[in-house]
């Protein structure tokens, strides 16, 4: 691993769970605050199912696949190749997400979620860094497949 690439990972980790410790320790738990009008709010909530609440309550079945996925992640990391850089990066993101998130699920049982945005009249679910960090890194990912099928195309 390069020391970039260790610096990113380390580097969100700690936003991740910092932004999480100062949610919690600065808002009470359902308390909002409005930072744009009508656009952005950070509001302290517990997340205790996946993704958008989904399997609310299925804690070990979350921290079970979290492994398998990071334990998956790991070897497809450090089984490619170094000059792929967008699949390396992708994979850190994604590392970085599910490791923030198992941390909390494993700590406190639930996923601490601050970050609530109104976009054209939808509310978005609430969600944290690690949130957006798994979200980085699945695009990344759909960048990386497009540009090797576009590469495949070419030859």
């Amino acid at each position: 691993m390069k020391k970039r690439e260790i610096t990113l990972l380390i580097g969100l980790l700690i936003a991740d769970q910092l932004t999480k410790y100062w949610i919690a320790s600065t808002l009470p738990l359902y308390d909002s605050i409005e930072i744009i009008p009508n656009f952005f709010w950070l509001t302290y909530l517990r997340n205790t199912g996946a993704a958008w609440s989904l399997l609310e309550g299925q804690m070990g079945l979350f921290l079970l696949l979290a492994s398998a996925a990071m334990i998956g992640m790991g070897y497809i990391f450090f089984t490619s190749k170094k000059s792929n850089k967008i699949l390396r990066y992708a994979l850190i993101f994604m590392f970085v997400g599910t490791l923030g998130n198992f941390i909390d699920r494993a700590v406190f049982g639930y996923v601490r979620d601050f970050l609530s945005f109104n976009t054209f009249g939808y509310m978005f679910p609430v969600f944290n860094v690690a949130d957006m960090s798994l979200n980085v890194g699945a695009g990344l990912l759909i960048l990386d497949a497009f540009l090797e099928r576009k590469h495949e195309w070419k030859t």
